[in-house]
């Protein structure tokens, strides 16, 4: 076997390789011989047919198999050797189409190689942390917002007309075509105005209704209401109104604090500290990692191979583009060409991505199952009552595994360079850290 040097420029690498009809036929026999014992046919005992027989039946069928792995093998033991590591997988074709039994085989191998990463001194990085603590007033803040979403309600006074937001509690018959039908009547309902939860065009006809008055609903069932016997059908609510109340805020007290798992008001104001305590370590962190980030990506440079940074700016451009234009959901649309921008933006990913990569292979950095199962489970509570078949998913998709990965991996190395990095604490205010996480998102 010869395997010939035909590129070598910047990172493109280029390679012939030759696997010698000799070499095939060797591979051939090695692989009869090892069927041989198990191999029965007519007029021989079980491992007594012949060798000649044996590769005129099926010599044919195994060459296939021995091009594959001696073209396999050859690229392994050129990898290997030369220390290359491919950034995309190499790009192999036979050159000699016409081959037939008895020649060689002549292979063409073309791949960019990952380039060589310098060394970075991470003791000679300095970031500083920013500490915020969660003070009295967003405390206070962040109960009052949650006594609104507690709220309850209070009659209005007698004669006033409902608003949206106000809760109307009514008896109610729905009829089509003059028929109740099942499941459209109800006594004493409490509907919020405004609340979306009947059908489109019920609630705003409630807005102005008072106390003891009588009204009817018109309204049409939508086309794919999922009841098939009412779907696109017009319908008349009779409707008495019992009460109007408006929103009240929930009072601030221990009973509000048992409505949200604490055992008291002092216990539900330390949850509360501790969210947001945690939040703004999370905003802090976030700082930092760009911090981090942009020092390593000045420290450091090196030859980017180009299908990388091809293929990461066209994803960046597909991404940015979708973001622009929601409402297109599919990806059927012109192809989107990456601007400088994107390309710009490819080079820091990519670059920075290889370094972190190089990093975290040197130090060992790796992703526990524990830490790769909470990451799955995470995300499988973005679909309710879908969460095996998402597990299912992961479990046969090795790509969408490595997506799940990804993430979890760079934040343990983030996490490794910064107990190396000279790293500084400075207590700030929200409103500070809140600008510094605004500067990151205008950049």
């Amino acid at each position: 076997m010869q395997v010939t040097e035909t590129l070598n420029e910047g990172l493109k690498r280029g390679y012939a390789i030759t696997v010698t009809a000799a070499e095939l036929d060797a591979k051939v026999n090695e692989k009869l011989a090892e069927a041989q014992p198990e191999v029965e046919m007519k007029g021989f005992r079980k491992g007594k047919v012949p060798m000649p027989l044996l590769k005129k039946q099926f010599g044919q069928r195994l060459m296939g198999e021995a091009m594959q792995e001696s073209i396999d093998g050859a690229m392994n033991q050129h990898f290997e050797e030369s220390g290359d590591r491919p950034a995309l997988q190499p790009e192999v074709k036979m050159t000699n189409e016409d081959w037939k039994e008895g020649d060689d085989v002549h292979v063409e191998m073309s791949y960019e190689k990952l380039p060589d990463i310098p060394e970075v001194d991470l003791k000679a990085l300095s970031v500083e942390r920013m500490v915020a603590k969660a003070g009295d007033d967003e405390v206070e803040e962040a109960l009052g917002n949650l006594a609104e979403t507690a709220q309850d309600f209070k009659a209005r006074r007698k004669g006033s007309k409902a608003k949206d937001g106000d809760q109307v509690v009514m008896d109610f018959v729905g009829k089509v075509d003059g028929e109740a039908f099942e499941g459209g009547s109800a006594e004493d309902y409490p509907l919020v105005l405004g609340s979306n939860s009947f059908i489109p065009g019920f609630e705003e006809q409630l807005v102005g209704v008072k106390a003891g008055e009588e009204k009817e609903v018109n309204v049409a069932f939508p086309a794919e209401y999922g009841a098939e016997n009412l779907a696109g059908k017009d319908a008349v609510f009779s409707c008495t109104i019992k009460e109007v109340k408006e929103p009240v805020a929930a009072e601030i007290d221990d009973e509000l604090a048992k409505k949200f798992g604490a055992e008291d008001l002092a216990g539900l104001k330390g949850q509360i500290s501790e969210r947001l305590e945690a939040e703004y370590s999370g905003a802090a962190r976030a700082v930092v990692k760009r911090d981090l980030l942009d020092q390593l990506d000045e420290a450091v440079k090196f030859d980017l191979p180009p299908s990388l940074l091809e293929a990461e700016a066209k994803q960046i451009a597909h991404q940015l583009w979708h973001e622009e234009n929601p409402d297109v959901e599919g990806h059927d649309h012109p192809e989107i060409e990456p601007t400088d921008e994107h390309n710009t933006l490819a080079e820091r990913r990519v670059r920075l991505g290889l370094l972190l990569a190089d990093i975290g292979q040197k130090a060992e950095v790796e992703v526990s199952d524990a830490e790769f199962t909470q990451a799955v489970m995470a995300q499988a509570r973005q679909y309710p009552g879908q969460e095996r078949q998402f597990f299912e998913f992961v479990q046969q998709n090795a790509q969408m595994q490595q997506q799940l990965r990804a993430p979890l991996f760079e934040e343990k190395v983030v996490d490794y360079i910064l107990e190396l990095a000279d790293v500084t604490e400075k207590t700030v205010t929200k409103d500070d850290l809140q600008k510094a996480v605004e500067a990151l998102e205008d950049e």
